[in-house]
């Protein structure tokens, strides 16, 4: 298509940008990929621009500037000419030709090279467009990671484009309320991420691929290594339970920095931990539904999480949850029965995990109080049927 008029023939034409589809940055590129196939199902036109990014100095291999068939969608990739902020300026340039190709732009990420392109190119054409901060608003993460360059282009860059968004899109209540502390703006609107609930996993499978479980109980770890998910904490708490669960192993399933996961395994042998702690790596498809299926709980003491899509999907599949209260949907899953919340010091979760394990009445009813959660409020189809409702809305606007 070129420079052409919107399209309002063939259904709503929505556009999603995002910075990156790496399967290296996790939750966000698993919530986009989920997000496209609702929509999708709900009979919009979804299409998305990325760069071809694949991690800092690495890059994907997609053919860049043409359209792809995948998950269901049309997929542009673009070069990405350096990893600070993920700049593509052959992006930027098909945005501004092709914005009005579309009735809606639906932005994922801020400080980010594809957001502002995409909010410029979309504020000129008269497109309306909405952004999804995916946490970058929170406490943590303006504080964490060049504040100071952050808080210059959130006066410069991101406010302008916040203000004129016809949403921004939060995806929990404490999400948008630590936003809305910096005075900015914006008009608010909270969607929960939505999962998918998969078929019956062979329980097995994760035992037989990682010898170091045998047949002992595990508690689960699944996300990326990062220093916010405060794994330095978990792995400490591990080392302090009391000697009558030494049986219990903690799966940590996730990819990180090389040097990082190092660190994290260093400190695990150090701690006493090198047969009790098994690296997993980055897991998908049966392997992970398998490791979720057999773990007595989920555990993810994160400093900072605007959603946790990880411990969702730990929801969906029944698993009782411990939860850093930096985790957003921490709250609602104390309130529902279906985990408890603990501070990011070991203590607290030493003592959130001893309870978990002493009680096995108490963990099947936090499983079932999970299943309930995850169908009723962060199902996949609620989530689409949630985010159509806002787009004809804008666009009525």
């Amino acid at each position: 298509a070129g420079c052409g008029a919107i399209c309002h023939d063939a259904g709503m034409k929505v556009l999603h940008v995002i910075p990156s589809l790496s399967a290296v940055h996790g939750g966000p590129t698993r919530a986009l990929a989920l997000m496209e196939r609702a929509l999708s199902g709900l009979g919009v036109q979804v299409e998305t621009v990325t760069s071809d990014d694949d991690g800092p100095g690495r890059r994907s291999g997609k053919p860049c500037g043409v359209p792809l068939a995948e998950n269901g969608v049309t997929r542009r990739y673009f070069h990405k000419r350096v990893d600070f902020y993920k700049a593509s300026p052959a992006m930027g340039r098909w945005l501004v030709c092709h914005v009005r190709d579309y009735d809606l732009l639906h932005i994922h990420a801020l400080f980010s090279y594809s957001s502002m392109a995409a909010a410029r190119a979309a504020r000129r054409a008269g497109v309306p467009y909405l952004i999804r901060p995916l946490g970058t608003l929170n406490r943590y993460g303006v504080s964490q990671r060049r504040p100071w360059l952050k808080r210059a282009s959130l006066a410069l860059l991101e406010g302008p484009a916040l203000r004129a968004a016809a949403a921004v899109h939060f995806t929990s209540v404490d999400e948008q309320r630590e936003a809305e502390a910096l005075r900015l703006p914006l008009r608010g609107v909270v969607i929960p991420l939505g999962v998918e609930a998969g078929p019956p996993a062979d329980v097995a499978l994760v035992r037989a691929q990682f010898a170091g479980l045998a047949d002992a109980p595990y508690l689960l770890y699944l996300s990326r290594l990062d220093p916010k998910k405060n794994l330095e904490g978990l792995l400490e708490a591990f080392s302090r339970l009391p000697s009558e669960w030494s049986a219990v192993r903690l799966l940590v399933a996730g990819s990180g920095e090389a040097g990082y996961v190092a660190a994290l395994q260093d400190q695990a042998t150090g701690l006493g931990l090198a047969d009790r702690v098994i690296w997993a790596g980055h897991l998908e498809g049966e392997l992970k539904a398998s490791a979720l299926a057999g773990a007595l709980a989920f555990v993810l003491p994160s400093f900072s999480e605007n959603f946790g899509i990880a411990a969702a999907e730990a929801l969906m599949a029944g698993l009782p949850c411990v939860l850093g209260h930096g985790v957003a949907i921490a709250g609602e899953v104390v309130e529902s029965g279906a985990g408890l919340a603990v501070t990011p010091d070991a203590a607290s979760i030493v003592a959130a995990l001893t309870t978990v394990l002493a009680d096995p009445q108490g963990r099947n009813q936090m499983a079932a109080a999970a299943k309930a959660l995850a169908q009723r409020a962060y199902s996949a189809e609620t989530m689409g049927e949630r985010l159509v409702a806002l787009y004809q809305q804008i666009l009525k606007r």
